[in-house]
């Protein structure tokens, strides 16, 4: 009875320390979670004059405001286009006020596709802490000019999504979006491309560059373009496409003639917040005026991801690229009349990284890098309608079938946008929806910042130089990729799907019996999937993880009894 009553006493003495031990575990959680929170707040900049608050939209038609001489407009061809002016706070507060509504839509298409995304509430708000313990440092990476048009612009953003963080830490962190997704994944959310012609390589000479930002969030997130014109209090006036509470940069020209575009590269997984590249793209835009001065500006920001700038200019008649890394920048001069661009490095400084020879190695960035040299080298001299040619092109190395959608060509079908710069003239081409497929829709810059206001609705682009859509568009095989996306799309929700009719809209591309095969493998039909896996190998596959991807489900498949 006594070591009954002693082992019962030690019991005890053992259950109060293990109740200690999880308490004070308990604390330390408590503690960290309150440490993230406090970390990851984001408090908007002081604002001395906020009367642009109480500012009004005036509505001249069923899809046009106005703000004193600002102003927002849908286009005949579906694109939104918009005038701001001023100082930075009031150009965020009167760019929220004009598209207030596009703005919200804008968050609603993002957080629904990171839904779909990643299904799990527990990771997405794991996510969200992680999200905002990794920028707990970001403000003091965005000068104070973007700070204060961002804020301006979060005003206008809805209260659904407060669970989330404040309106400014949103818009904040969304501005952020592709270097976060760049560096959780390290890669590029499918990869962008672009080139330059000139002098020899162009038929008047003059340069031209062209660009598919093949950035995907789902196809909500691409329907609403807005094509923005900027005239600054300090710096050059500038236009640039983007979205809905999107101040950065992807894709612009300055009235100087100086272009800027971003093509993501094999990045590190880094420690920390630093400035957004697309901010780091939109100063450049703003503030210089030739290649030299690009490099000086992208040389003092310290960005966390790996990032490639392809930077054309008026001034010096060429294009180069700027190449960065988190501790590196380097310049690359092709030292001839064109200059082409994946999402690899080509500088002597860059592009041994490791890093990058991975991305050599299991990407489809030489691939698309090859085809591009090609295209440019076939076509001659290079014009506008050439450049819109080559963006379009869906064809492998050697006019090679290698499937609708693949990530190995030009033209992946997936592009939020394309478009095409003539510097010297200030004019610049971007196409509508689909992807690149819709009409190029031509403005002339010195007309649109010769504008003074918007007092009717009016088509304000170039109409006498608008590029006509691609033919592809009329074709039957434009209807059956357009199914093969549907059924796609149900594949990865789960759903019933004749996968044979799948695999007839698109027979030459490798994804359509990757999905066919993980379609059966889900349902644990495994002999009905071997076959589809293995054909997949017999066409052109886009990376060497997804080939590797298939090889495994290939050798679990045989290991099976």
């Amino acid at each position: 009875m006594e070591k009954i009553k002693k082992r019962s006493s030690g019991w005890r003495k053992f259950g109060k320390v293990l109740l200690w031990i999880a308490g004070v575990f308990l604390v330390l959680i408590l503690a960290l979670v309150f440490y993230v929170v406090r970390a990851g707040r984001m408090d908007p900049p002081e604002i001395a004059d906020k009367s642009s608050m109480e500012w009004q939209r005036k509505q001249i038609s069923t899809t046009a405001y106005t703000l004193g001489n600002n102003w927002f407009r849908k286009s005949k061809s579906g694109l939104y286009e918009m005038y701001i002016e001023g100082k930075p706070f009031e150009r965020g507060v009167t760019y929220g006020k004009l598209a207030e509504e596009l703005v919200v839509r804008q968050e609603e298409a993002f957080t629904s596709q990171l839904k779909k995304m990643v299904p799990s509430q527990s990771y997405l708000k794991f996510l969200k802490y992680f999200i905002g313990f990794f920028n707990r440092h970001l403000l003091e990476s965005v000068i104070p000019e973007y700070q204060q048009e961002i804020y301006g612009v979060s005003l206008s953003a809805s209260h659904d999504y407060d669970f989330i963080g404040t309106n400014f830490q949103r818009i904040m962190n969304y501005h952020a979006a592709h270097d976060i997704g760049h560096a959780l994944q390290s890669m590029a959310l499918v990869g962008c491309t672009s080139f330059g012609t000139w002098n020899g390589r162009s038929a008047d000479s003059n340069l031209i560059i062209g660009r598919n930002f093949d950035f995907y969030v789902g196809d909500k997130f691409a329907e609403d373009k807005i094509i923005a014109f900027y005239k600054p209090e300090q710096g050059y006036k500038f236009m640039m496409v983007t979205w809905g509470g999107f101040t950065g940069v992807v894709s612009g020209m300055n009235d100087q003639g100086l272009t800027v575009t971003i093509n993501a590269a094999k990045t590190d997984m880094p420690s920390g917040s630093a400035t957004p590249v697309s901010l780091v793209a939109r100063e450049i835009l703003q503030y210089a005026k030739n290649i030299q001065e690009a490099y000086a500006i992208a040389k003092k920001r310290r960005m966390f991801v790996a990032e490639s700038f392809l930077v054309g200019s008026a001034a010096d008649n060429r294009a180069a690229l700027i190449e960065k890394t988190p501790d590196t920048i380097a310049l690359y001069d092709p030292k001839g009349d064109e200059i082409t661009c994946a999402n690899h490095f080509q500088s002597t400084e860059l592009s041994h990284l490791s890093s990058n020879e991975t991305q050599m190695k299991e990407s489809a960035s030489p691939y698309r890098y090859k085809r591009l040299a090609q295209l440019l080298q076939r076509n001659g001299p290079n014009t506008v309608q050439k450049t819109i040619n080559i963006l379009r092109d869906q064809k492998g190395i050697d006019e090679a079938n290698i499937g609708m959608g693949n990530e190995k060509a030009v033209n992946q079908l997936i592009a939020h946008h394309a478009i095409v710069f003539e510097p010297k003239q200030l004019k610049v081409w971007v196409s509508a929806a689909p992807w690149q497929l819709g009409e190029f829709v031509a403005y002339d810059l010195n007309k649109i910042f010769a504008m003074n206001g918007l007092e009717s609705d009016h088509e304000v682009c170039d109409s006498a130089n608008i590029i006509p859509a691609d033919t592809f568009l009329l074709t039957d095989d434009y209807k059956r990729f357009v199914d093969f996306r549907k059924l796609k799309q149900d594949v990865i929700d789960g759903k019933e799907v004749d996968v044979k009719r799948m695999i007839a809209d698109n027979p030459q591309y490798y994804h359509a019996y990757v999905l066919a095969g993980d379609y059966w493998y889900k349902r644990k039909e495994f002999k009905t999937a071997l076959p589809y896996y293995q054909q997949a190998l017999t066409k052109v596959i886009a990376t060497m993880p997804e080939e590797n991807y298939v090889r495994e489900r290939i050798k679990l498949i045989n290991g099976k009894p």
